[in-house]
Parts: structure tokens; C-alpha cells; sequence
């Protein structure tokens, strides 16, 4: 079967058929540039044989995923709608294409299928950090994500110390993944349209961490750091003695949170076990 010539409702038509109603509470915006989502997927090789989509909506981005015939695809979503809006595409791709109706945010995809993993995504709105967070967690059950999230987040994950978008998220993510920016898309290509641009962000798990340190102590520390991101680390990192941490690893405590490099936090981290 060649799957070019496969004729598949458009996603419009998908939506229309189905009476699809768009739930904004799930930060639904569907991608219906068949183009664009092809673009995507041929960002993404190689292809993994186990292949993960979160919120598969009307199945844009799955029918792109599937050409590229991955041994099993998993479709994640909470809507319920979900499922019959994939009916078509699941006819023709029957045993390599499994869909799960469940929350993605607190669903164990890392156990799904078999080694190696990648998740192709266009994530929600509302909670695509938190999403990217708790995988994070897992990383090491992952060869490649593929992600798009909002511009102003895509910025905040690939960005480097000393500049605005530096932050948790960006220690995080390149504490364990080498993380660019694919390109950005334009809100004309959603349904419905947004108000902001997105970005596709493409992470490549680091064999190890850049530091070994626990993650929930990065998590700790960066949250502290940032949460007064204005001020002096001293003052951010007062409740941890860190004064004294920051003199014993020779860092000046005089700088902001976003001027310390990656491995400066990791340091920290590691040796505020000895204050907590």
C-alpha cells in the first residue's frame, strides 16, 4: 500500500463529521497543515520503532507519524472525543496504531512499548511544561522528543545563562538533553487559531547528566533561585544558608539567578544536602 495515496477526510472534514467540539479547558488547538505536520515528522528521525503522540485531536500529525511506519504508534489523550476522530486512520493502520483515552500529564508513557522510545507532539497549552517536567524525570527511557509548545516557552527551554528566558526550565532540560529549536509556527496553521506563535523544539537525552546530582535537588534549588529571579542568589538561597554555600564553591554571591551557568546550580545543589 502506498501511503500517499491514501484519501483520508481532511482534518476540517474530520472535525465537521465527527461534530467535533473544541474543549479549551484542554488547551485543544489542532494542526490541520498536512504539510507542516509531515515537516515535523521528517525532523524527527530516525524513527523510533516505538512512537508516542499526546493529544492526537482529529490525527494531523499521526497520519504524518504513521507514513513513516514505526513498529507501534501510542496516541495519548484525555478527550474522549479522541478516538472516533482517529476511526478512519486506525481502519487502515489497525495493529501499529494504539490509542489510549487517559491523561498524558499523569500517564506512565516511558513504560509504553519498547526500547527505543520517542514522543512527536503538539502539546496542550496549559500543561506542556508540566508535561516536559515529569518526563524529564525519565528521560533516560527516551532517544528523541519532538515538541511544540508555545514560542515563549520553546525560548524559555533553549535558553542560555545570562539572558531573560533563562530559568528552571532551561536548567532542567539541558541538565539532561541537548535541546534546538526547529522552527516556529504560525497561528493560521491551528484550529483554532491562537493568539500566539508556537514552536517546534526538538531534545536529544544526554547519555549522562552534565553533573551528577539528583533531580530532585536541582528541582529544589532552581526553584528557590528563580522564584526571585531579581534578586541577588544570596538572598533567592537565603533559607538554605546560601551565603555559605555559594562562598565555600567560590561563586559570587552578588550575582542573579540567571548569570549561573547550569553546572553552577548542580554544584549548589549538591552541596545544600549538607544545609537542608
Amino acid at each position: 500500500m502506498n501511503d500517499n495515496n491514501l484519501q483520508f477526510p481532511t482534518i476540517k472534514e474530520t472535525l465537521k463529521k465527527n461534530n467535533v467540539r473544541i474543549n479549551k479547558s484542554l488547551g485543544q488547538n489542532f494542526l490541520f497543515d498536512l504539510n507542516l505536520t509531515d515537516k515535523i515528522v521528517n525532523n524527527s528521525k530516525p524513527m523510533c520503532p516505538t512512537v508516542i503522540e499526546i493529544g492526537p485531536g482529529p490525527g494531523g500529525l499521526t497520519r504524518s507519524i504513521l507514513k513513516k511506519k514505526p513498529t507501534v504508534l501510542y496516541t495519548i489523550d484525555k478527550d474522549k472525543q479522541s478516538e472516533k476522530m482517529l476511526i478512519d486512520v486506525k481502519k487502515v493502520y489497525k495493529d501499529s496504531l494504539i490509542i489510549i483515552t487517559d491523561d498524558a500529564l499523569h500517564y506512565p508513557i516511558w513504560e509504553l512499548g519498547e526500547p527505543p522510545r520517542q514522543i512527536i507532539a503538539n502539546l496542550p497549552y496549559n500543561t506542556g511544561t508540566k508535561m516536559l517536567t515529569s518526563w524529564l524525570k525519565h528521560i533516560q527511557h527516551f532517544d528523541l522528543l519532538t515538541l511544540m509548545f508555545q514560542k515563549e516557552v520553546a525560548d524559555r527551554i533553549i535558553a542560555k545563562p545570562g539572558s531573560k528566558n533563562y530559568g528552571r526550565l532551561s536548567i532542567l532540560t539541558n541538565w539532561l538533553t541537548k535541546s534546538k529549536k526547529l522552527f516556529d509556527v504560525p497561528s493560521h496553521a491551528f484550529i483554532p487559531r491562537p493568539k500566539v506563535t508556537s514552536s517546534v523544539v526538538q531534545l536529544k537525552p544526554l547519555r549522562k547528566p552534565l553533573y551528577d546530582v539528583s533531580f530532585e535537588a536541582i528541582e529544589k534549588i532552581t526553584q528557590l533561585a528563580f522564584s526571585q529571579r531579581r534578586k541577588m542568589i544570596k538572598t533567592s538561597l537565603k533559607t538554605i544558608n546560601g551565603q555559605i554555600i555559594l562562598k565555600e564553591l567560590g561563586i559570587p554571591t552578588n550575582l542573579r539567578p540567571e548569570n549561573l551557568s547550569i553546572i553552577d546550580f548542580c554544584r549548589i545543589a549538591e552541596k545544600s544536602i549538607e544545609y537542608i
